[in-house]
């Protein structure tokens, strides 16, 4: 058998391609960023068309720089951002609209209402989420609501739902296979993970035809094989998993207890914890993973802006050129020095859930300048993954003790001390910080039988840096108090 892998990672701002070998060493990718769409305020929408077009070309270009065929492939590794909700014709394989993304926050008030006629419990008890517009059943009804016809085309089973996977795995099969797997399906609030199978009581809640659905399976497998035409070869696509997930794959964490946290355009904490917790912090239980069978549940905390807020100081402010900017101006400045960035743009995630909060840059004096606003960005995101820590902590009884890191931010040093320093604990940095395409990889390996087991996955990650905690327990907890003040300042309740 070969031992290459292609993995795709479908972001929320670009799409990748890479090839590994069974070593997880990189031999070759493809990455372009693609177009967002903001057509009201708190609106974000993809074209699915796009996306699917950059994906099979990044592909090809990935085979190219990698110098090898398709018929070199063992198995191709779907990994994806999560929640975003596509709704396209079985027939023509045409998307209706465009993609409703994760961040999006138009169907707010409709969560709301929901709450309000008592459904929170029922949703929190058979899914392990909360009742918000990040996930997908309430963008789906919005679409089946919006688009003319689109309803009663779905009942008559004329239509299709999927997250990013389902549609990619569709394309790739020509539309011979309609699936995704565990932790997609975990994300969308209509999938019950104790039983592990869509929820009739939620499809009624949300009033989603079941006719739309695809089937679920485990995260490693054979889905099917791509189109011969699209490669050159049929290739099996072997593994898929949301994101994070993918993540905590690629991180090898899988014993109880062990956390990644991945910084991208959001930074997401995952915590392995085995069997499944009801968070009393309002942290999210998940499906980690699910392998022959077998189901292992996560606890997760969603924090919805991290790289994008600098993203923002580039293309919003044109403070920085580059994101490696940022690390340069935060050494030459220290800290923020007062300075706080809420970058609740679309709202406040974990352990907050505030969707109509919004975004402030607080502490400004007459010496505030661009280093360090952009320092309060780094910062920022520091700091909310300490609410999230701290969540995850009540919620088990214990802290952790190391967090591993990964995402495009985390090359940034300053980051990672900064990271320890807010924290209190050791950041761990792979030597290899794409662990989501990583953990794509790994599952299709073990999906065709490449690896033996998570042990095998288990032997291959190596650190390649740590950062200790080396600021004062009292400076650590003052600006964290700042922090916690300006995230009261901006909530639409002024909780504390």
């Amino acid at each position: 058998m070969s031992s290459f892998i292609l993995a795709i990672d479908q972001g929320t701002t670009s799409s990748r391609a890479i090839v590994f070998d069974r070593d997880g060493e990189t031999l070759g990718q493809a990455q372009k960023e693609f177009r967002q769409h903001f057509p009201r305020d708190g609106w974000v929408e993809h074209d699915a068309a796009e996306i699917w077009n950059d994906a099979i070309t990044l592909c090809r270009q990935a085979l190219r720089n990698a110098g090898v065929e398709a018929s070199d492939l063992a198995a191709i590794g779907i990994t994806n951002q999560r929640e975003t909700t596509v709704l396209w014709d079985r027939r023509t394989g045409e998307p209706l609209a465009r993609a409703i993304v994760w961040q999006d926050r138009r169907t707010a008030d409709t969560c709301q209402r929901l709450k309000d006629d008592g459904h929170e419990a029922l949703v929190r008890e058979r899914t392990g989420l909360l009742l918000d517009p990040y996930f997908s059943a309430t963008k789906l009804a919005w679409l089946l609501d919006h688009v003319d016809g689109a309803r009663q085309r779905a009942r008559d089973g004329e239509l299709a739902f999927g997250t990013i996977d389902c549609w990619l795995l569709w394309k790739l099969t020509h539309g011979r296979v309609h699936a995704t797997d565990a932790t997609n399906a975990s994300r969308t609030l209509l999938f019950n993970i104790h039983t592990q199978q869509w929820d009739d009581d939620l499809l009624a809640v949300f009033d989603i035809p079941a006719a739309l659905l695809p089937e679920v399976r485990d995260s490693a497998g054979e889905f099917g094989r791509t189109d011969t035409a699209l490669l050159g070869a049929p290739v099996p696509v072997a593994g898929i998993a949301g994101d994070q997930q993918a993540a905590l794959v690629g991180q090898a964490c899988f014993e109880p207890g062990m956390v990644k946290s991945t910084y991208g355009t959001g930074c997401f904490m995952v915590m392995n914890t085995g069997e499944a917790v009801t968070s009393e912090n309002r942290l999210l239980t998940t499906v980690g993973y699910r392998l022959n069978g077998r189901t292992t549940y996560a606890l997760e905390g969603s924090i919805f802006v991290a790289g994008a807020a600098i993203q923002w100081l580039r293309d919003g402010l044109n403070l920085i050129s580059h994101a490696s900017e940022t690390e340069a101006l935060a050494r030459r400045v220290g800290s923020a020095g007062g300075v706080y960035l809420v970058p609740a743009f679309t709202g406040l995630g974990a352990p907050w859930w505030d969707p109509h909060a919004r975004g402030a840059l607080l502490g400004l004096t007459r010496d505030t300048g661009i280093a360090e606003v952009v320092t309060a960005g780094l910062e920022a995101v520091c700091y909310q993954s300490r609410d999230l820590l701290e969540a995850m902590a009540a919620d088990c009884g214990q802290r952790p003790t190391t967090l591993r890191v990964d995402g495009g931010m985390v090359v940034n040093n300053w980051l990672g001390q900064t990271l320890a320093d807010v924290l209190g604990v050791r950041v761990d940095r792979p030597r290899v910080t794409e662990t989501t395409a990583l953990g794509a990889a790994y599952l299709a390996g073990l999906g065709v039988g490449l690896f033996e087991d998570l042990d095998a996955v288990a032997s291959h990650w190596q650190r390649d840096r740590a950062f200790q905690p080396a600021l004062d327990e009292s400076e650590r907890e003052r600006r964290y108090r700042g922090w916690r003040d300006a995230v009261k300042r901006v909530c639409s309740d002024n909780r504390s």
